[in-house]
């Protein structure tokens, strides 16, 4: 009975279908729009992929999300389980109007992009030994305060979407007990989100650094502190965009484990396609070396229901 309402709801989609085997249909892709049925459907697995086009997933909801109509999406949505209507709904239930916080950076900021005075060596001492390369300094407008309440730190803006300023990562280089000196501003926001691009896939990871290194597998987001509430901004931008995204967080700790797990959950609950990337090996991504990282995405491993709950055992 539910795979004959799926049946209904995926030809209210993308049209006629020949049945191909037990669990295997065939429809028109409706990415490459090619004139014969190629786009291959297995309900049992919840699988698709185009022999054409090579377009392929392990969520058929990916493909009801972008061509279904709004009531085609809430019946998959209530049989397979993604999420309350109700649910849904509410988190893009408009809070009271949050203005972007603008903020000024550090007086005492000095760029790296250009012509490093002498004062700055140790700065650009430091970021090389992070495998920092002059392309990320400039992408990340990466720079340094030598003096003020900031002395001796590595400065990593946040752009918001007005082009202000609305956060800035202050790291030491110095060897301070003290490793972060963030100011204290609201951090309700996607870092960088000027240069977020929302067409590429997402890599979520934990901090700045991390984000440096990810960038060049994807477009990379730190969550600096951030456990990802279904409230946040940055958690309705990625289900508003609908990214692939996949998680590169810290995995030492049973409590870097819970973490990991409960964003998965969230995000397979309100069907985002989640993948999870293993740093084993390495305290963090921003120590993985760029040719690893890449493939250690190839062979992400997709979240689904079965793993997900391995996880969520796992760090219990």
């Amino acid at each position: 009975m539910m795979d004959n309402e799926k049946l209904s709801i995926l030809k209210n989609t993308i049209g006629p279908y020949s049945r191909q085997g037990k669990d295997e249909y065939y429809f028109f892709c409706p990415f490459c729009e090619h004139h014969k049925k190629k786009f291959a459907v297995n309900l049992n697995k919840n699988a698709y992929h185009c022999w054409v086009c090579d377009t392929r997933g392990l969520d058929l909801y990916q493909v009801i999300r972008k061509h279904g109509s709004f009531n085609d999406v809430q019946r998959w949505r209530v049989l397979t389980n993604k999420v309350e209507i109700n649910g849904f709904e509410d988190i893009f239930k408009e809070p009271e109007e949050e203005k972007e916080e603008k903020i000024h950076l550090p007086k005492e900021f000095i760029s790296l992009a250009n012509d490093v005075p002498l004062a700055g060596n140790n700065a650009m001492n430091y970021l090389r030994k992070r495998g920092v390369t002059k392309a990320d300094i400039v992408r990340w407008k990466i720079g340094y305060c030598s003096e003020g309440k900031y002395r001796n730190r590595i400065i990593i803006p946040s752009f918001g979407m007005t082009g202000y300023a609305n956060f800035f990562v202050a790291r030491s280089y110095s060897g301070d007990w003290m490793r972060y000196k963030n100011p204290e501003v609201n951090r309700n926001i996607v870092f960088n989100e000027l240069y977020v691009d929302w067409d590429k896939d997402v890599i979520l990871v934990e901090g700045a650094f991390d984000a440096i290194r990810a960038q060049s597998v994807g477009t990379a987001i730190p969550l600096n502190g951030s456990t990802l509430r279904i409230e946040s901004k940055l958690f309705q931008s990625l289900v508003r965009h609908d990214p692939k995204v996949y998680l590169a967080l810290d995995d030492n700790t049973e409590m870097d484990r819970k973490k990991t797990s409960a964003i998965a959950g969230h995000l397979m609950r309100y069907g985002v396609e989640t993948y999870l990337i293993s740093i084993n090996g390495y305290e963090d991504v921003a120590e993985m070396p760029r040719d690893v990282l890449e493939i250690r995405k190839q062979r992400a491993t997709v979240m689904s229901t079965d793993n997900y709950l391995f996880q969520r055992i796992r760090s219990l």
